[in-house]
């Protein structure tokens, strides 16, 4: 697990290049604390931060060819690499190094920018073509890593992180209104698109090729897909549940044994959930591999899970570290936890895992297998449940029957909106209009979260005119999406807005990167996902039994209390987090005054006034209101950040937004 860094163009030079080169790499300092790596000759200059895990002795990066005409800097990790360098050395390649990104050159060398189809890994991986003159930028099925570009003075740039680019290109550090919008909507920007104007992100599954005159191509050569609904007669392999969790066990027992794969100690998380147990009673039961767990525990019962977490650390005797985290801790680290996500959350939750990767890191650990991913890929969270009862009330909308299953939905929540069953009908009830759409299940959840937008100023908001969210969304969405199930339209959103655009990123990469840990998430092995996708939706959510297919598989590696447990998401305190004894943290003060909000321009101080004497008094105890608070927050945390590097304006002005207005390269499927 690595940063980079690097630029290509026609004006590129090796003495030039070298100190520019530098002064990226080194904001990346903490994704690669083990050294620095470089290559710079005409027309390119590439950058490497290592954190050491695979090939300690001659895994140093920038990695070439035998012909030393294709180079690449990779971050993440590839999985396959010993299948994929036997198969190359049968066929005549030479190695000169015991590295997984050696592969890379050799693939392409074989199969050219197909080489990214053989890959099982996480990875963002830049590589460059003297040959050509052409620079290549892939990113992993699931987008796991991050990365990061921009077409700027003649040259393309690329980072793992946005402040590698920043640290070149100042007139960069500025917030994009679309993209706040749209994080304010969907928790994430709308990939490629960031918070940054102009700077943009490769979209999960994707390819980027600039060649020698400029030109752009863009290339999906993955993504999440389904089978056809109204197929009479689909291929549904397997045929049986028993069949189906007997292969998808040896799947997931094989994804755990290539993950593992470092020459380093491994770890793994420990929630308390069926997710991370699985994989701790994979490692347990199928490998050699020495069991060592982490997890989190929180001093509020509504979010702590240590209970359960401590029953399967003595039903698996695992040797096992609880970090416990207090409000006040979550309130101290957020400014940390921005400088790394980069862009404004509407959470507290990834402060935790933050500081957990900071505990591994302090007990000699690199690396870390998690459980994230699998309420994706079989339907695991509440809101496929509430999809499913909302379709199932929408047929008989005048049923007072029908919405009380949803009764049965939230119940880990203490401000759970069934616990009012008037509240729950006029709540869930909204969106019904849009029963035929692919975003269908998301209405309720965005409308929850695009009540922030109204905090905004005046002049931001009239900047991006009359966006609609949902119409906006569907723009990205492939034209097959229609003829799915309505799970599978569900699970292929969420995989590309949540899990994508916030889980994967804020709440995984940048967290754990922070204390330079490598997170690995075996569900998300994209041989796991193709498989899972395959199965039909009763095998996936049975009644209102969620992810039974993966229950079934690991029915005898896990006690029937963790095998039985509803899913509990993984929460924290929110705006609770930082006022204590009814007086705000420094900080908090400071940013969220009248003063501070004015002079930045994002928000109207008058309502973001109301909302900070609500959350002051511990009042605001509904999503809504939380969302806002620590969106607004961590929007203010971005803007300092920016505020105190250099600036392409000395004031704030807004602009009409579009993204339709920019010229990128057409997405070829």
């Amino acid at each position: 697990m690595c940063g980079i860094a690097g630029f290509s163009g026609p004006d590129v030079y090796p003495d030039a290049a070298r100190p520019l080169l530098a002064r990226m790499i080194h904001t990346l300092a903490h994704r690669g604390p083990d050294g620095y790596g470089f290559h710079a000759e005409p027309g390119v200059g590439l950058a490497h931060a290592r954190l050491s895990i695979i090939d300690l002795a001659t895994g140093d990066q920038p990695i070439h060819n035998p012909h030393r005409d294709v180079w690449t800097v990779f971050n993440g990790e590839i999985f396959n690499y010993i299948e994929l360098r036997a198969e190359l050395e049968a066929a005549g390649h030479v190695f000169y190094t015991r590295s997984d990104t050696e592969v890379i050159v050799h693939l392409y060398d074989r199969h050219g920018d197909r080489f990214v189809e053989y890959l099982n890994g996480q990875f963002a991986i830049a590589l460059w073509d003297a040959r050509r003159q052409r620079l290549v930028l892939a990113r992993d099925r699931a987008g796991i890593r991050p990365l990061f570009h921009v077409r700027a003075q003649g040259r393309t740039w690329f980072a793992s992180e946005v402040k590698a680019l920043l640290a070149a290109l100042p007139q960069c550090a500025s917030i994009d209104p679309a993209g706040l919008v749209q994080t304010f909507t969907y928790w994430s920007t709308l990939e490629p698109q960031t918070i940054y104007r102009d700077v943009q992100s490769l979209p999960p599954g994707c390819l980027l090729a600039i060649e020698s005159d400029g030109s752009e191509t863009l290339r999906r050569y993955w993504d999440w897909t389904f089978p056809d609904a109204a197929d009479s007669a689909p291929v549904r392999e397997p045929r049986s549940v028993d069949q189906a969790a007997a292969e998808l066990r040896e799947l997931l027992v094989d994804a755990v044994r290539l993950q593992l794969r470092a020459d380093v100690p491994v770890g793994a998380y420990l929630s308390g959930g069926l997710d991370s147990s699985g994989i701790v009673a994979m490692i347990r039961g199928f490998t050699q591999t020495p069991v060592r767990t982490f997890s989190v525990a929180f001093e509020d019962g509504e979010f702590d899970e240590s209970e359960h977490q401590m029953a399967m650390v003595r039903y698996l005797g695992t040797d096992h570290t609880t970090l416990r985290c207090t409000r006040r801790d979550i309130g101290e680290a957020f400014p940390r936890l921005i400088r790394h996500t980069e862009t404004p959350v509407l959470r507290t939750a990834p402060v935790p895992l933050m500081l957990l990767a900071g505990s591994v890191r302090e007990q000699g650990y690199k690396v870390v297998l998690t459980g994230e991913g699998a309420d994706e890929v079989f339907g695991g969270y509440d809101l496929f449940k509430e999809a499913k009862i909302r379709r199932f009330w929408a047929r008989q909308p005048d049923s007072r029957m029908r919405p009380l299953l949803l009764q049965r939905l939230y119940g880990y929540l203490e401000n759970s909106p069934v616990r009012n069953p008037a509240f729950a009908q006029s709540f869930f009830g909204q969106g019904m209009e849009h029963l035929q759409r692919p975003i269908f299940a998301h209405t309720p959840r965005w409308a929850t979260s695009q009540r922030a937008l109204a905090f905004l100023s005046p002049e931001l908001r009239a900047s991006v005119g009359d966006w609609n969210p949902l119409d906006a969304y569907e723009r990205t969405l492939p034209a097959e999406i229609s003829s799915w199930s309505g799970l599978a339209r569900d699970q292929y959103v969420e995989a590309k807005s949540l899990l994508a655009g916030y889980l994967l990123s804020s709440q995984g990469d940048r967290v754990a990167m922070a204390s330079s840990i490598e997170g690995r998430v075996p569900y998300l092995d994209h041989r796991v996902i193709e498989f899972a996708n395959r199965l039909p939706a009763s095998f996936k959510i049975r009644g209102m039994t969620e992810k039974y297919i993966l229950r079934r598989a690991l029915s005898d590696l896990l006690p029937q209390e963790i095998l039985q447990r509803t899913k509990q998401p993984y929460r924290a305190p929110d705006s609770q987090s930082f006022f204590f004894d009814g007086q705000p943290l420094d900080y908090v003060a400071e940013l969220m005054g009248a003063d501070s909000i004015r002079a930045a321009g994002y928000f109207d101080p008058v309502s973001v006034g109301r909302l900070v004497e609500k959350c002051r008094q511990g009042r605001a105890t509904g999503f809504a209101d939380n969302q806002a608070f620590v969106g607004i927050l961590s929007t203010m945390l971005v803007h300092r950040g920016l505020d105190d590097g250099p600036r392409r304006d000395a004031g704030v002005t807004w602009q009409r937004s579009s993204t339709a207005d920019r010229t990128e390269p057409a997405l070829i499927h």
